[in-house]
């Protein structure tokens, strides 16, 4: 274990790591699985339907799909079962409690890729933070079990902010770094975002992909000479039920159950994109400003990966023009929503080409409402 520097430090982004599961669901073969699971359902409900009993599942589309979110194809975990009209949900064989639980696996795999793009082992990092939007389970933490994995001898816990997991994350990490009370720091975010989607809802049932990936935050001191000044980070969150998941331990009915429709991911994603948009945009112009930074000067925008309207609409607002692919990049396309992984995974795809001095922005947002920044400087 490194030793924390008493006098504190100035924070760093080393390195990140990605994991990407090796199976993907396009929108073609997802469209087709839905309106199979449509057909099914209105040919067992028919004389519901006819009497007006009932209302008739409508299909979805390609087209609706991707004029929708901008989504053409997301990875996932388990993609037989999701594309299973009986079953439309990832599943896999139950773990014992000695073996590697599949969330802390995917985890595991995207830190060991930062830690090798720095030149660490796991002597060199103080603490793990798991920052993901649902844990597999309540207790022992994610963290703690990653931690074990990798072989690290210091602390770990997981953190839950929804989207802006990752940011809130790696604010915390730097916080560690400035007070002194560690010098390497991993923020771990498993996403595994099938999990908590349904996928029988026309509205939603596209949105999310499964990832993970790793942030890791040191003192400048012990820094790589590729690495990323923070140069300050903004968090802020406004309560609000546009995007919810009622899901817990208390609460633990399935969405084939009375009641239980909302105990998977539920949105009113027209008030999430009127009431979030400005709320970022502002929040990024406010504290490029308190940094003394040009907003319309970033080089790039690494943004969190929901939806591509939401994108281009913050981007014009934040450098008040239309953003092109460099200024402000996206994997959406490919990914799909990643929850917290979405920034990250930009950034990690799409940072070596900028030069030593450039300026740009992670950011994300999502339930909550939560939404995090960190500004970053290319070193050199």
């Amino acid at each position: 274990m490194s030793q924390a520097n008493q006098a504190g430090g100035r924070p760093v982004i080393s390195a990140t790591g990605l994991f990407t599961p090796p199976e993907a669901i396009s929108n073609e073969e997802l469209v087709a699985s839905f309106n199979e699971f449509v057909r099914r359902h209105n040919d067992a409900h028919a004389a519901a339907i006819a009497a007006g009993e009932a209302a008739a599942l409508a299909e979805s589309s390609v087209d609706f799909i991707e004029k929708a979110s901008g989504i053409r194809s997301r990875h996932v975990m388990a993609k037989a079962p999701v594309l299973d009209p009986e079953i439309m949900a990832p599943r896999w064989p139950q773990r014992s409690n000695d073996e590697l639980s599949i969330m802390a696996e995917i985890g595991v795999a995207a830190a060991r890729e930062a830690l090798a793009r720095a030149g660490r082992d796991a002597g060199d990092v103080d603490a793990v933070l798991c920052a993901a939007s649902n844990m597999e389970r309540a207790y022992p933490a994610m963290g703690i079990e990653i931690q074990q994995a990798l072989g690290i001898d210091g602390f770990a816990f997981d953190m839950n902010v929804a989207c802006s997991s990752a940011t809130f994350g790696i604010q915390t990490a730097a916080d560690y770094i400035c007070a002194g009370n560690a010098r390497s720091v991993l923020v771990v975010s498993p996403e595994i975002t099938s999990g908590h989607l349904n996928w029988r809802d026309r509205d939603s049932h596209f949105i999310f992909g499964d990832v993970a990936t790793a942030v890791l935050v040191e003192d400048a001191s012990m820094a790589p000479p590729d690495h990323w000044v923070i140069l300050g980070t903004r968090l802020k969150t406004v309560f609000s039920n546009n995007i919810r998941n009622n899901f817990g331990f208390l609460n633990r009915a399935y969405p084939d159950e009375a009641g239980g429709a909302d105990k998977l991911f539920v949105q009113e994603g027209r008030k999430v994109f009127k009431e979030v948009v400005p709320m970022v945009a502002q929040m990024i112009v406010d504290e490029a400003e308190r940094l003394g930074i040009d907003p319309a000067g970033l080089r790039r925008l690494w943004l969190h990966q929901a939806n591509a309207g939401m994108n281009r609409l913050i981007a014009h607002k934040v450098l008040g023009h239309e953003a092109s692919d460099d200024e402000s990049p996206t994997v959406l396309d490919t990914y799909g929503n990643t929850s917290s992984a979405g920034s990250i995974i930009a950034f990690h795809l799409h940072h070596d080409d900028l030069a030593p001095g450039d300026i740009g922005l992670i950011c994300s947002f999502g339930a909550g409402y939560s939404a995090g920044t960190v500004f970053v400087r290319k070193a050199g």
